[in-house]
């Protein structure tokens, strides 16, 4: 079904609506979206074939965008897509409302061009040849063009700690509406980094499990607020088991294990890939591999393990039996969101404390945690994972909303700057 036509020549982001239908009488080439895969022929006049609602709805929305605030997210980037997938979790439940566009320290710049959202592409502290001095030079300059030229109504940094370079930039641009989304749960040894809260109208921190929205600070500046779990998909977009099965080509009455232990970029996670898969392959379990979109070490798999790369992965955890999967905070949360019996394993080298989280949700949900380190510890993690898909267990109901309500306070803040 053809939902939508655009012509690329203009700029359709500030064109009005009626753009999106004024080239039914040209002759076109062809760009298809589905699923988020994109594949471009340059023509005189593009026709969008457009078979996702999703985005569909963004599309509209650029062409109606002139007039909404525009929302600029700085993502750091970690060690997986966590700060980028928050930010474009906050920046799809403000469709309607703002016109979200992104500045990425994530390599990943095409998942946010998927999406539909305006991104740009700097390279990240860790992967710079520079001194974090003349990093952070660089990125004032960079950033301050991108301030330039975006003009945002609002800056939300999504990261542990607002760089140099970022703060100077908002600082000289007179950005006047600061926003910082940053992750709690920080292992007891953590040092706070030398930034104030005070230097932010604005600070959420994306809750755990069981958190309620809180108004933790309410003055300005430094309002902070704690928000329910963030996911970066509403519930009711998760496939069933049978369609997402179709959609990666599975078989309806296999069984499968999805593994998905992080990028490895920053441990090395094969051998507690190759003892997990071995303890799966003995209990007749067919295990499939999802390959991070920003991994640069992948782990070698035998050449019977089939492998996926697909983005969110959420989308598609239905189709599997069981999961096996490192424990950020964005895949825990998408785990509590399908409700897949999971084994989580924790990232002792990052700065978060994933063991206590994955502990939390194993209070909610059903999942088991291992550091899956030594044979022993991997054969009992398979073990109770496997007698989960057998137990009956009637998950509580979990409020998932953080997106809604980061959104919604981020707005607020921007409404409320322009009345004044």
């Amino acid at each position: 079904m053809i939902n939508a036509y655009i012509i690329p020549n203009v700029d359709w982001r500030n064109n009005a609506y009626s753009s999106l239908v004024q080239c039914l009488e040209f002759s076109a080439s062809l760009i298809c979206f589905g699923d988020y895969s994109v594949s471009r022929q340059r023509g005189v006049v593009d026709l969008f074939v457009v078979d996702d609602d999703d985005m569909l709805l963004c599309l509209s929305e650029h062409a109606l965008s002139n007039d909404l605030p525009r929302i600029l997210f700085f993502n750091i980037n970690g060690s997986g897509l966590g700060h980028l997938s928050r930010c474009l979790a906050y920046a799809r439940r403000m469709r309607g409302r703002a016109r979200p566009i992104f500045f990425s320290l994530a390599s990943a710049i095409e998942i946010i061009h998927d999406m539909g959202f305006e991104a740009d592409y700097f390279v990240s502290e860790f992967w710079s040849r520079s001194h974090i001095n003349a990093w952070n030079r660089e990125l004032a300059v960079r950033f301050g063009l991108m301030l330039e030229d975006v003009r945002p109504d609002a800056v939300v940094f999504d990261g542990t700690w607002p760089f140099h370079g970022f703060m100077h930039a908002c600082d000289q641009y007179g950005i006047s509406v600061r926003v910082w989304s940053n992750r709690g749960l920080h292992k007891e040894d953590f040092e706070p980094v030398p930034v104030k809260e005070s230097d932010f109208d604005l600070v959420i921190q994306p809750g755990e499990v069981g958190s309620d929205f809180t108004i933790e600070r309410a003055e300005r500046p430094g309002r902070k607020v704690t928000t329910p779990p963030v996911t970066l998909l509403k519930s009711d977009e998760l496939l069933g088991r049978d369609e997402a099965r179709d959609k990666l080509g599975l078989e309806h009455d296999g069984r499968y294990a999805l593994f998905s232990l992080g990028p490895g970029n920053l441990k090395d996670v094969t051998d507690v890939a190759h003892g997990l898969l071995e303890e799966m392959r003995g209990r007749g379990v067919t295990a499939v591999w999802a390959r991070a979109p920003i991994s640069v070490r992948d782990v070698p798999l035998p050449d019977d393990v089939p492998t996926i790369s697909v983005y969110p992965l959420v989308r598609y955890l239905r189709a599997f039996d069981v999961v096996a999967s490192a424990a950020g905070y964005n895949a825990c949360y998408e785990i509590v969101q399908s409700g897949v019996p999971s084994l989580l394993v924790p990232n002792m080298q990052v700065a978060d404390d994933q063991t206590r989280r994955a502990h939390m949700i194993a209070r909610y949900a059903p999942v088991v945690v291992s550091h899956c380190e030594t044979p022993d510890q991997r054969r009992d993690a398979v073990d109770g994972l496997l007698k989960l898909v057998d137990t009956s267990r009637e998950m509580p109901t979990i409020d998932l909303d953080g997106a809604e309500r980061a959104a919604d306070e981020i707005l607020a803040l921007v409404t409320q700057k322009a009345a004044l």
